[in-house]
């Protein structure tokens, strides 16, 4: 491994970090935090690209497409996103004005995932002189609805012929260490609301009305008793969970007109979403009630192969360990560049990200730079 350019700011992954978390981006995120990448980028040979999707309530929303081409050699995509949850009160700093205290340095995003697209280019700033392609894929809507942003982003590529080989997400994979999981797929989500119309009426006069719960009790009872799988090889046993349930009465001597509930299903690749919606609404509709369903994400699995081999390599370099391959934690933008080409994610420890004063080690963005080095140089 090659360190060509140790001395330049931009392969300061500690103070490129500190300049993309002084830029506010709650999702959707736009405007100041791209300029930031921007200008981070275009000395280091890329060419930038950055377009506007979406309107209000979920947009409009900002994404960057950057492309440095230097020969006929593979090409590696990194993805990620800029955008951050609101910060809540109770930080004992300014979420959006980075602080270093030890080797902890503080702010919204430093984790998730700032960090790690700071580590990126840092190692690209540091990487030997590629015969490939490299790319970065980011989006201002990770955090929020998903609508407007990598998707949006892979129509543009698809439009400009943008195709990677491979691709790596920064999205904070590290449980305990730096570098001790890597993550080759995701379960796919699902939300579904139910709802019984009844007929509202006097509780003594139950022959006027209809109640509503009790079929509400029988679905939900259908839906509890489903077991859907025992998990595979990769994935851990889908599972339906219900998240809601209201009625919204607050007369003790009515019937009321309406009871809705809500659910929620984590399912692996033995599923689809529209297929598992299809089976909750037959059971919804046979005691007359209505389901909407909104699938957020299809499962996806990178089998281990050479993708996942390349990272575990550079991580076992870099720190001495062998990272678990899991499928576990929620969904990420990987579930929808997995239609691109073979992807994996690996990036920072989790354990404060979404957290009052979040923050990352100095020491984990100088690995994890370090670690993005050996993949680029070997890619």
């Amino acid at each position: 491994m090659q360190d060509t350019s140790l001395h330049t700011p931009l392969a300061d992954p500690v103070a490129l970090t500190e300049r993309l978390l002084a830029c506010p981006s709650i999702t959707p995120a736009t405007g100041p935090v791209f300029e930031c990448l921007t200008e981070m980028l275009v000395p280091l040979g890329f060419t930038v690209e950055r377009f506007m999707d979406g309107e209000l309530p979920d947009g409009p929303v900002e994404n960057l497409l950057a492309v440095r081409r230097a020969g006929p050699g593979r090409h590696l995509a990194f993805a990620g996103h800029l955008d951050v949850v609101p910060p809540g009160d109770g930080w004992t700093s300014d979420p959006f004005a980075p602080v270093r205290k030890g080797d902890l340095l503080y702010g919204r995003g430093a984790v998730d995932m700032k960090g790690a697209i700071a580590a990126f280019v840092a190692a690209v700033a540091r990487a030997a002189p590629t015969d490939g392609t490299l790319s970065l894929l980011i989006t201002g809507d990770e955090e929020g609805s998903a609508t407007f942003g990598t998707k949006a982003l892979m129509a543009h590529m698809a439009e400009k012929g943008v195709q990677p080989d491979i691709c790596l997400v920064g999205e904070p994979t590290s449980v305990n260490r730096l570098g001790d999981t890597i993550k080759i797929g995701r379960r796919g989500s699902v939300n579904m609301w139910i709802s019984v119309e009844g007929v509202q009426g006097h509780v003594a006069y139950p022959h006027l009305a209809r109640n509503p719960i009790t079929p509400l009790v029988r679905i939900m009872a259908a839906i509890e008793a489903i077991e859907l799988d025992e998990g595979t090889d990769w994935f851990q046993p889908s599972n339906i969970e219900f998240t809601d349930v209201m009625v919204g009465n607050p007369a003790t001597n009515v019937i009321p007109a309406r009871a809705t509930a809500r659910l929620s299903i984590r399912f692996n690749d033995l599923h689809r979403g529209a297929a598992l919606a299809d089976r909750i609404r037959a059971i919804v509709e046979a005691e007359g009630g209505t389901l909407e369903a909104k699938i957020s994400g299809e499962a996806f699995l990178t089998p281990p192969g050479d993708l996942s081999a390349l990272v575990s390599s550079a991580i076992e370099a870099e720190t001495g360990l062998t990272p678990e391959l899991s499928t576990s934690g929620g969904t990420s933008d990987a579930r929808f560049l997995s239609a691109l080409c073979p992807v994996v994610e690996f990036g920072l420890i989790n354990a404060t990200m979404h957290k009052l004063d979040e923050a990352v080690s100095v020491q984990d963005l100088e690995s994890l730079t370090r670690i993005y080095q050996r993949i680029i140089d070997a890619a």
